[in-house]
């Protein structure tokens, strides 16, 4: 999925997500780029709902890591905020290699921090703030 999206509610931050998951497979890495409140988090709960895990999606601000298993068959989602981390060794440290290898989708936030460690593969969205709107673009 690629282009440029607004959206003027969660619902359809919900709805843009859910349509982005349907591409996602084992081991994705999806890079969230955006100021703090540009809907990072929001977007992260239409993935959970789209791959139906386990729980309620918030912010990984504190914590770090939040692990989502499926609820039935399907993909665990990581969510990582990296916001409070210094490098790749911190990113290391939370378990990065483990989520990947066990075939998790991670949703990042805060990217930059795992420098090297993003795989060129990785997918980018990119959120803007536009008075009440998000701006939301898929690389």
């Amino acid at each position: 999925m690629t282009g440029v999206f607004e959206t003027a509610s969660p619902e359809a931050t919900w709805a843009l997500a859910r349509r982005f998951a349907a591409g996602l497979r084992p081991g994705d890495v999806v890079c969230l780029e955006g100021d703090l409140g540009a809907g990072k988090t929001t977007f992260v709960q239409g993935l959970a709902a789209a791959m139906r895990v386990r729980g309620r999606v918030t912010s990984p601000t504190f914590c770090i890591v939040q692990e989502h298993p499926p609820a039935e068959d399907g993909l665990t989602l990581v969510h990582m905020d990296l916001y409070r981390l210094g490098g790749e060794e911190d990113v290391l440290a939370v378990g990065w290699e483990d989520y990947l290898a066990a075939g998790a989708v991670l949703a990042v936030e805060w990217p930059d921090r795992a420098g090297s460690l993003i795989p060129s593969s990785a997918r980018r969205v990119a959120f803007g703030i536009f008075g009440d709107s998000r701006r939301i673009t898929f690389a």
